[in-house]
């Protein structure tokens, strides 16, 4: 059995090189990764913010500074009634807000009123 070994130094700075590049390339990329990753991944800058109406309370719900919803009435009832107070209005507010955040239908019903303990 016989065993060559490469005495040339040359061999090994090709190597080093390459491995050097090869090294810094994936950290660059992975870099690269990162930034478009957490550039991309926008949370929604959704806020709920309460509104006086002439009759009573209601509720705007934005996503970055761009109204999304507003309502000035209970929603589900057959009459145009506001909110009695600027606490009825978080409360529904609050709650369609949840619905958003999980990516469901923020449509409110009669029995969540109820829950919610607001007057119809």
């Amino acid at each position: 059995m016989t065993m060559t070994i490469n005495t040339n130094p040359k061999f090994f700075r090709t190597n080093i090189r390459k491995n050097f590049l090869f090294n810094a390339t994936k950290k660059l990329l992975l870099l690269i990764g990162f930034i478009i990753f957490f550039s991309c991944n926008n949370k929604q800058g959704l806020n709920l913010k309460s509104i006086k109406t002439p009759t009573g309370w209601g509720y705007i719900i934005k996503n970055n500074d761009k109204i999304i919803i507003k309502q000035s009435i209970i929603p589900v009832i057959p009459n145009q009634k506001s909110f009695e107070s600027e606490e009825e209005a978080l409360k529904v507010g609050n709650l369609v807000l949840q619905k958003l955040k999980q990516k469901t239908s923020p449509t409110i019903t009669k029995k969540d009123l109820i829950l919610l303990s607001i007057k119809i």
